[in-house]
């Protein structure tokens, strides 16, 4: 009998091939998906070719539904082998990712120059996203309704947008610094043009700019009130190191836990309960809105599901109080280079599988969920069990730092909740890294939590 805890590298006990065949359909997806609204459509399609339909215009024969929130969220649902009145075995992830986000009035000129205004969108290192390449994605809503889906600087031909910087030469100023000020949020405006307008006299550049967008686009400068526009960093994931055992990408956190739990529900086999994976927005700003895990919209599809399935004798309270959940998001795996700041007996390793998270939070815990160790218990059985590579994993030593996921939410619906994801290096980061196999290890831990749980 083992009497010692220790976990090993996920690509000692997993199949390569089934590994890198994941990675690949995850690569696509990453590569795609920079957006809340472009993961929603990516997952939608792949919903609706295996059969899924939308709960809201379904009938009650449907056994596999979909619902849409604002566009910006997806929940997926699965009937199982008992009603749902005896509770779900839910996912929850988000799918909104750190990034920079163009203002409604972007669009100005200075020294010859054109740029765009921005504000970024939650905890970057905001010197990270100088001097590299960016994309434009989103939407824009013209003067006459037309919605114009915008997606610019992924492809080849394509121009980038890239925000300046200080050259060395004469950055004495601003070496000296701290990190967190040298490159202040009203400094990460990106280029956007340099070619001026002949037949103007003032703003040159600017009225350059927006004839161009009239004439491709049919945009006025009005239009960009009625837009959702984000910078993100440009290009597909790649592989990482000589062996390709890891993956970098922009978006990680969370659209990696997003695509691993969606796959798993698509791919669960006669799971015993009902099964629901639900994807959020603005959990990178504290989950507000409408589209955030504090709003009711779980709660709103699951009362038409029962609804839908003739479930009269039981609340959506009771419903949820039945329910257990994993909360699906990142950790951060122990850096080589920074290893001080990680307790490494209590901190994930780089490719030794899924992490099991207890409690989130900062400091004394303050903020934190905390599961109960009789939900750890029952799923470090399950996970042993089917074979899942998994380790433990705390947030960095104490009185470091912290953080926190959606699970707090959920357990305020009176479901039973662990966070349960991949760590991951350089987290919120333009382009984050995770090892090949912790992806392939969420990914059959999820498939196993919806399959077997119970």
């Amino acid at each position: 009998m083992e009497i010692k805890y220790s976990t090993k590298n996920g690509w000692e006990v997993l199949s390569p091939e089934d590994v890198n065949s994941f990675s690949e359909s995850y690569k696509d997806f990453i590569s795609k998906a920079k957006t809340e609204r472009e993961a929603v459509k990516y997952l939608k399609g792949i919903a609706e070719k295996v059969g899924f339909v939308d709960l809201f215009t379904a009938t009650d024969s449907a056994q596999k539904l979909y619902a849409i929130n604002d566009n910006k969220n997806i929940l997926l649902i699965r009937d199982g082998e008992l009603s749902a009145a005896y509770g779900f075995n839910f996912v929850f992830a988000h799918i909104d990712s750190p990034r920079i986000d163009i203002k409604q009035n972007p669009l100005y000129e200075g020294a010859d120059v054109a740029m765009f205004k921005t504000h970024y969108y939650g905890g970057i290192k905001k010197y990270q996203w100088v001097t590299t390449p960016l994309a434009l994605h989103g939407v824009i809503i013209l003067k006459d309704g037309t919605k114009l889906e915008v997606s610019i600087g992924e492809n080849e031909d394509d121009p980038v947008f890239v925000i300046s910087d200080l050259l060395p030469h004469l950055a004495r100023k601003q070496m000296e610094q701290n990190a967190k000020e040298v490159i202040q949020g009203e400094a990460l405006d990106p280029i956007v043009g340099s070619i001026p307008d002949k037949e103007v006299d003032k703003e040159k550049f600017k009225t350059a700019i927006l004839k161009l967008l009239h004439e491709k686009y049919g945009i006025v400068e009005e239009d960009f009130i009625s837009s959702e526009l984000t910078l993100v960093p440009a290009g597909k994931a790649r592989d990482v190191g000589f062996d390709r055992g890891a993956i970098a990408s922009y978006g990680h956190d969370d659209r990696i836990c997003g695509f691993a739990s969606a796959k798993a529900l698509f791919d669960a086999v006669t799971p015993k309960r009902t099964i629901g994976v639900m994807l959020f927005d603005k959990e990178e700003i504290g989950s507000d809105g409408i589209t955030g895990a504090q709003s009711d919209f779980l709660d709103y599809a699951v009362e038409k599901y029962l609804n839908l399935k003739g479930i009269k004798n039981v609340s959506v309270r009771e419903v949820l109080h039945r329910s257990y959940g994993f909360s699906a998001d990142v950790n951060a795996a122990v850096d080589p280079l920074y290893r001080d700041v990680f307790d490494e007996q209590n901190s994930p390793i780089f490719g030794h599988g899924v992490v099991v998270t207890k409690f989130t939070g900062s400091g004394g815990k303050y903020s934190a969920s905390d599961a109960s160790a009789e939900l750890v218990f029952k799923v470090r059985k399950l996970f042993n069990e089917m074979g899942v590579p998994w380790q433990i994993g705390e947030l960095g030593k104490v009185d470091i730092g912290g953080g926190g996921t959606v699970a707090k939410f959920m357990a305020n619906r009176g479901i039973q909740v662990l966070d349960v994801g991949p760590a991951l290096l350089s987290m919120h980061a333009p382009f984050e890294i995770v090892s090949k196999a912790d992806l392939y290890a969420t990914y059959i831990g999820y498939k196993a939590f919806l399959e077997k749980f119970e």
